[in-house]
């Protein structure tokens, strides 16, 4: 730990009482405060204030922004223009002049905030901003007084440490292990500090060890050639096998050069087994074998590896071969493994080969709802009075649950589903006392007018700190403001999958109803499809790019727009009534080319309809059910889509009181 670094709270502690008096002086310090009533007050009026006032902050009219400020001392989010106006005076405070003596003043400012704001979000964002002020202008004491090692980064703790040692302390250099020994390159503000610490003698080849076998696994090669250049010889050496076999897999062929009995020798040749593997996995099965026969690695080592391996023949074409491989060593089979099999036989609907891996399955696994439901299916096909009546039996047991297989087994009964809506308890007070808890607070001021992300940060920064039961009654609490990823996000933290009002709300109900009956779509097929995308959160973006509630990549919005004399720009695709509109305008035209049929044109709202189209071709010679289909999509994601999707459905008739069929008539007889 950094000995010379103090906690926030001993910096401030002795400062407080004094300085609570200054507030008057200074007009534009003080705290947040919670509900003294715990219940939500009526802040309209404050709330109006408060964005007047953050107009004029953003015009710098100091006279105006005093005057607004002066009515809002009670308003929850009065820190938030304290701090849009300290944190841009951070570089000015934390300057020297040529006499080393501070500009503007003592730091009382930032004293004052962090300990109005302590254990806050906004307190700790500023604290974290303000040591690295320091950090830039190089105040090396101040930084150490003020970073703290449990809100930090790993740049801001680098400087923390340098800090130290320049000021006599080399005690903390030797925690710097920890930021040294990762499988990625550290920030340039971390060289000072690692340059001491080998100066020092803390490199050992055994860390240097660690961290190269780190890098290059990771696939960072130049960072790992850089630190093979620390090491001793011995280690040196190994280092330049290791990288000779990880781009030269094929030299595993060589026995003779890998026949050391050491541990990194045994790391070398298991690197490159799994390279190996991904290029030729029938050759990388017989190199471990060689290899073990000397080495005699561990058992489970040996069995993991074999798995890695089983996947790559499976991948790579082998399927009988991985068959006879499971057959012949038991030990090897994984849920994974038999899956794949059970799907490529499902293909060709070979429903004897079915009966085999179901039955080799591990037990949990061939409990599990898609299992029971298969082997339902593949003991219809016997057509013996007993296998019907096994068949029978499984169907009702998995109808009896709320989920896709569930659905699928209710409908080959002709029985009602099972929707088990039971609301999770909480007490309404336990709702009304999270306004005791100030985080909550300024979420809600902050949802209110407008600023969501830092209203979702307050939010996070509050649920992190919470009790289960207290999470259950922040998602009736989110619900109620019409924050519909926070409740759904609530159910999940807990593990509670009971409360259909929580997980499926209906949002955006009005906008959804009007888009469905103009393209004359299923309303429940579009919350389903929302539901699924973004939980309705109307401004989230995901890495590839697509935006908003129905996760519209822009290419895709634009053209679905201009089909429909319509122009749009990216940022519109964050408005619900824009996105919903050109979302449910691009999924009509997917059912329209896929025949109305919802779960093709689900798997090509989210894999492309080309793909769609390409896993509809393969199936010409030989084609299946449409549950067989689903459950046979190449891509897993794709595949879990399309099966909440229509689940989703279902769920969603339910919530509006107008039940759909889990499938249509058309898509229950569809052979695709």
């Amino acid at each position: 730990m950094l000995t010379v670094t103090r906690r926030r709270n001993d910096v401030l502690k002795s400062l407080c009482l004094g300085l609570l008096t200054m507030v008057g002086a200074m007009p534009w310090l003080s705290t947040a405060r919670a509900a003294d009533n715990a219940q939500p007050q009526d802040l309209t009026e404050q709330r109006a204030i408060y964005q007047r006032a953050r107009d004029a902050a953003a015009q710098n009219n100091k006279d105006e922004l005093e005057r607004l400020r002066a009515q809002l001392q009670d308003y929850p989010l009065l820190p938030y223009l304290d701090y849009a106006l300290l944190s841009e005076r951070l570089t000015v405070l934390a300057r020297t002049d040529s006499d080393g003596e501070r500009t503007d003043g003592q730091f009382f400012e930032i004293d004052q905030f962090l300990a109005q704001n302590s254990n806050s979000y906004l307190g700790d964002r500023l604290e974290r901003e303000w040591v690295s002020a320091l950090a830039r202008e190089n105040r090396g004491a101040e930084l150490v007084r003020y970073h703290n090692p449990d809100n930090t980064t790993t740049q801001l703790t680098c400087r923390a440490m340098q800090a130290n040692f320049e000021l006599g302390d080399y005690t903390t250099l030797a925690d710097a292990d920890r930021l040294w020994n990762v499988a990625v390159s550290q920030p340039n503000d971390c060289d000072p500090v690692f340059e001491a610490w080998i100066e020092e003698g803390f490199l050992t080849p055994d860390i240097a060890w660690q961290r190269f076998s780190k890098t290059l696994q990771a696939g960072h090669r130049n960072l790992a050639r850089y630190i093979s250049s620390l090491m001793p010889d011995r280690e040196r050496a190994l280092a330049e096998l290791y990288l000779r076999i990880d781009q030269e897999p094929e030299r595993l062929r060589d026995l003779e050069s890998l026949s050391a009995r050491n541990a990194e020798t045994g790391e070398i040749i298991l690197h490159g087994i799994r390279r190996m593997m991904t290029i030729d996995a029938p050759l990388a099965m017989l190199l471990l074998q060689s290899h073990n026969d000397f080495h005699e690695f561990a058992p489970d080592v040996i069995i993991e590896h074999q798995r890695m391996i089983a996947l790559r023949l499976l991948l790579q074409g082998f399927v009988r071969e991985t068959e006879t491989l499971l057959r012949n060593t038991p030990s090897l089979v994984t849920e994974t493994l038999v899956s794949w099999i059970l799907r490529d036989a499902l293909r060709s609907q070979d429903w004897p080969r079915i009966e085999e891996w179901i039955a080799r399955l591990p037990d949990d696994a061939r409990e599990s709802e898609r299992w029971r439901y298969w082997q339902a299916r593949m003991l219809e096909q016997k057509g013996t009075a007993e296998s019907n009546a096994q068949a029978q039996a499984l169907y009702r047991s998995v109808a009896a649950t709320r989920s896709y297989y569930g659905f699928l087994s209710a409908d080959l009964l002709d029985t009602e589903y099972e929707l088990a809506d039971t609301p999770v308890a909480v007490d309404p007070l336990q709702v009304t006392e999270l306004y005791n808890i100030p985080s909550i607070v300024r979420a809600r001021e902050l949802y209110l007018t407008g600023d969501e992300i830092n209203a979702r940060n307050e939010w996070q920064y509050a649920v992190q700190r919470m009790e289960p039961q207290q999470i259950a009654a922040s998602g009736k609490l989110a619900d109620s403001w019409g924050w519909h990823r926070n409740s759904i996000q609530a159910m999940i933290r807990i593990g509670y999958w009971d409360d259909m009002q929580l997980r499926f709300p209906l949002a955006y109900s009005d906008q959804f109803a009007r888009v469905a009956a103009e393209l004359d779509i299923p309303t429940q097929l579009l919350f389903a499809i929302a539901r699924q995308e973004s939980a309705f959160m109307h401004d989230v973006r995901s890495p590839a790019g697509a935006r908003g509630l129905m996760q519209l990549m822009p290419g895709t919005a634009r053209e679905t727009a201009l089909g429909a004399g319509l122009r749009v720009n990216t940022a519109d695709l964050y408005l619900p009534e824009i996105n919903i509109t050109l979302g449910s305008r691009y999924l009509a035209g997917l059912l329209e080319e896929f025949d109305g049929n919802r779960a093709l044109a689900a798997a090509a709202y989210n894999a492309g309809p080309n793909r769609v189209k390409q896993w509809l071709r393969r199936g010409v010679d030989n084609p299946v059910p449409l549950d067989i289909w689903i459950e046979t999509i190449p891509f897993l994601e794709t595949r879990g889509y399309v099966q909440n999707v229509l689940a989703y459905s279902v769920i969603y008739g339910y919530r509006m009181g107008e039940p759909v069929p889990f499938l249509t008539p058309a898509e229950a007889a569809a052979v695709l």
